[in-house]
């Protein structure tokens, strides 16, 4: 469920450049201040001047051109992970970990002899604003809509922040369960936990009211819709009825997902959340290693949602998770930029026939880190996330991490100043401060001609 399904990639959020559950608290506030508004038109205008310096008047994306306009933001080093499709590439972690997710569904979903659920793992990561946002019901001022947040092509297009994107087009083609599975691309800061792009499945399930009501002794009575009141429970065109039932088959689905991936004495427990295409919703939190893990967002749809696909007469659930947050817990795999490596010592750690074959990741080798340090003024429309991405465009996976270590206020000029601390570290070598400087340099320049900051 991407905003859901931006939840929960390798400590994105589904959906969601967060967590789950800072998802959660963003999407409360739905009803955004003029503000809000303002800053979108800021941050747009500021990609005008500075973003498309990086291409000339047209992107390729896949082998389809984009023209370029105000909007478009995409970086090369981004565009370049487009097209790569790990999910699918043999004795990568996170195709292991999608096997098991879909073997889980065909073994335990089945109708007529065949899998209930069918899989799309290859559609284009390009989608339309509209399939992105308007589709999943996401207010216009939003702030997940901001350039600073998502990659676009233009101001139609863009990268699909969420496998969410595509859950009504599947809808309208008359599909009532089936699962996404596809890479996800966000702006966003810069850690071992955090990657430009990461992976997501999405599953939705749709019911009649005979197969919601079938197991029911006496069903007769019970409909799925009523003329009521929206509660924190319940849709206002829902039945209680019908609710209680979409949850106790969502839980249990998602429960007993999680004892396959988990074990059968994992801990589990379910915490209220809040989305835009689902109510009421949840997130799912997993007892790892002592620690509890949010795994994914999950909900009743939006019987608009639902409208709008020509289902209205059904109801359903639906979630999201990332698949590089199970990955990096259950392989115990330390940083996200390993899932690029083609590195064979990586790869052949997860050379297995049965996906469900344990495995404990063994560290390739261990490099020396390089630190700089980078402060500079910084203007009134500047966004940390402008910053990390000329970063990662320029450093790429060199960069291990960046963080805003000090920020500092002038009483006299009324400036502000950032103070970010780049961790290089090469995954398969030693790399020399001499090296690491000319990068850090690049970075200085391209950050004051780009983003207006002055180097202090």
């Amino acid at each position: 469920m991407a905003v859901l399904g931006l939840a929960t990639g390798a400590g994105h959020c589904a959906s969601f450049g967060t967590s789950v559950r800072v998802l959660c608290q963003m999407y409360r506030t739905g009803n955004l201040t003029k503000m809000l508004s303002n800053v979108l038109i800021a941050r747009r205008n500021l990609h005008n001047t500075q973003q498309n310096p990086l291409f000339g008047d047209s992107v390729n994306v896949l082998g389809q051109t984009y023209q370029t306009d105000d909007w478009t933001n995409i970086s090369p080093k981004v565009l370049a992970k487009v097209g790569q499709n790990l999910h699918n590439t043999p004795c990568n972690p996170l195709n292991l970990i999608r096997k098991r997710i879909q073997n889980f569904f065909y073994n335990n979903f089945i109708k007529g002899g065949r899998p209930l659920f069918s899989v799309y793992d290859k559609i284009s990561p390009v989608v339309t604003k509209e399939q992105n946002f308007d589709n999943l019901l996401v207010p216009k001022s939003h702030v997940s809509r901001l350039p600073g947040e998502s990659y676009y092509l233009n101001s139609t297009y863009m990268l699909r922040a969420h496998t969410s994107a595509h859950q009504l087009d599947l809808i309208r083609t008359g599909l009532n369960s089936f699962l996404v599975m596809g890479d996800v691309y966000r702006r966003d800061e810069i850690d071992r936990t955090h990657y430009p792009v990461f992976h997501q499945i999405e599953g939705v399930r749709l019911f009649t009211s005979f197969e919601l009501f079938q197991d029911v002794r006496d069903s007769t009575n019970l409909s799925l819709f009523e003329d009521g009141q929206r509660l924190p429970d319940r849709q206002e065109c829902h039945t209680m009825d019908a609710v209680k039932l979409l949850e106790h088959q969502l839980k249990t689905t998602l429960y007993n997902l999680a004892h396959n991936l988990f074990g059968a004495d994992a801990e589990i427990r379910w915490v209220d959340c809040y989305f835009p295409f689902t109510h009421p919703s949840w997130e799912m939190e997993v007892k790892f290693d002592g620690q509890w893990l949010e795994v994914l967002g999950c909900g009743i749809m939006e019987q608009q949602i639902l409208h709008a696909g020509g289902a209205g007469e059904k109801v359903g659930w639906a979630f999201g998770l990332g698949l590089e947050r199970l990955a990096m817990k259950l392989y115990n795999i330390p940083d996200i930029r390993l899932f690029s490596s083609k590195d064979s010592g990586f790869l052949s750690q997860f050379n297995v026939d049965n996906p469900d074959t344990p495995i404990t990741y063994k560290p390739i080798s261990q490099y020396p880190q390089c630190i700089n340090d980078i402060s500079f003024w910084i203007p009134d429309d500047f966004s940390s996330n402008d910053f990390y991405d000329i970063a990662r465009n320029i450093g790429g996976d060199l960069i291990e991490q960046v963080t805003l270590v000090d920020t500092f206020f002038h009483p006299k000029t009324q400036r502000h100043s950032h103070c970010y601390r780049i961790v290089y570290r090469h995954l398969e070598k030693t790399l020399t401060q001499g090296e690491v400087n000319e990068i850090h340099k690049n970075i200085e320049d391209t950050a004051a001609s780009r983003l207006g900051v002055e180097i202090r």
